[in-house]
């Protein structure tokens, strides 16, 4: 029988993740450093780990209800009110499975067949398949490096017809460490309002916000029931394999998500959410440590790639940066192949982020300085070797 025939087109025609095609290289080969794991190398604090254990020791292992805890979703709406908007515990906040079931559930219970989603290019890999799996159409904004990746009015307003249902923008940003202020979204706040489309916003990096003030899109009152804020504790908590996740939105999105997810996980895990529940609650010491090591990171790592001369910008958040190798004569994934080849270095091309990103790397900050140190001299190597004509292509 070939079951290649049963596979449905969705699942058959939608591209594996770039991201993982240079991790399964790096995988086969010996004394590999790695930039490419866009994932924190701090371990969970202390605090949200000894609160999930008693949690277990108690025998706190049922479901919880289909929202979460509710302890925990009176604690997100008091987390979000610091970035001055309210949502409320009953009606508006789902703790999901990672932001991932999160942004999967927003786009099943917004998008139906043939409607489009604009999406933000260079992107994360997710959002574009998280559109066709729902049958919709997407629509990419290429962004620009000279606006440091952020989305402007006028490229907003191009992409806008009168198909256009739903938009997923993402700062700070993975791929870019792009970055948007409250000035620059109060540009585009009007276009919003008056074209009637639904943003999903996945702010899942906002604690990792630099020298600029974090600022979600629902502050702004005259739009708030037409965002949909996809969050989570995996980033700025160090709990990615937690799967611990949240969506806030207004009560009828909200209630169109939450049976979604009645049907598909019942109730995110509970010791996570136990977990959770104390790292709001206690930890922001550690968090705002862990921030100011990745300022660190962020600091050292964006002036060595720019010594070497391959133009970088500094990003006001998230955790990488997205170093321009036009220069070099070598496309994104040649740079990657013939780096990870020649010093054993593996970082991801940019066109893994869509068509916009060919041209960039992503490289993820999220090790330690030692670590850094040791790649950006290999780095700054290979490009000797490029030079030289000792890097076969």
């Amino acid at each position: 029988m070939d079951f290649t025939k049963v596979i449905s087109d969705k699942a058959r025609t939608i591209k594996p993740s770039g991201i993982r095609k240079f991790f399964d290289l790096a995988n086969q080969m010996e004394g590999v450093v790695s930039l490419g794991v866009g994932e924190p190398d701090f371990a969970t604090p202390w605090k949200i780990r000894e609160a999930a254990i008693y949690s277990i020791e108690k025998g706190r292992t049922f479901y919880t209800a289909n929202r979460g805890l509710i302890s925990l979703r009176q604690e997100i709406s008091k987390y979000y009110q610091k970035y001055g908007v309210t949502y409320d515990p009953n009606k508006e906040i789902t703790v999901t499975v990672g932001g991932s079931e999160g942004i999967d559930i927003a786009v099943r219970a917004l998008l139906n067949p043939g409607e489009e989603m604009i999406i933000l290019d260079p992107g994360y890999v997710a959002y574009e398949p998280s559109v066709l799996l729902a049958g919709g159409i997407p629509v990419r904004i290429e962004l620009e490096e000279k606006d440091e990746f952020r989305l402007t009015p006028e490229k907003l307003k191009a992409a806008i017809t009168p198909n256009t249902k739903v938009m997923l923008i993402n700062y700070p940003s993975n791929p870019t460490g792009g970055f948007m202020t409250k000035e620059d979204y109060a540009k585009i706040v009007p276009i919003i309002k008056e074209s009637g489309i639904i943003v999903i916003s996945d702010e899942i990096y906002c604690e990792l916000s630099y020298e600029k003030e974090f600022c979600t899109l629902a502050s702004f009152p005259e739009i708030r029931d037409q965002i949909v804020i996809v969050n989570g504790f995996s980033k700025g908590y160090a709990m990615t394999g937690w799967r611990l996740g949240y969506v806030l939105a207004n009560p009828i999105i909200s209630g169109a998500m939450t049976k979604i997810h009645q049907y598909i996980i019942m109730s995110a895990p509970t010791g996570a959410q136990y977990g959770a529940l104390e790292g709001l609650r206690s930890c922001d010491n550690e968090v705002e440590q862990m921030r100011q090591s990745y300022l660190a990171r962020r600091n050292y790592i964006t002036k060595a790639f720019n010594d070497m001369g391959l133009k970088t910008f500094l990003p006001q958040g998230a955790f990488y940066v997205f170093p321009c190798i036009r220069s070099t004569g070598l496309t994104s994934e040649e740079f990657c192949e013939a780096l990870l080849n020649d010093q054993k270095v593996a970082c991801v091309p940019g066109n893994a982020f869509g068509e916009a990103g060919e041209g960039f790397i992503r490289v993820s900050y999220a090790y330690s300085l030692e670590e850094l140190k040791i790649a950006a001299e290999k780095i700054a190597l290979f490009l000797k070797n490029l030079e030289a004509g000792k890097v076969k292509i």
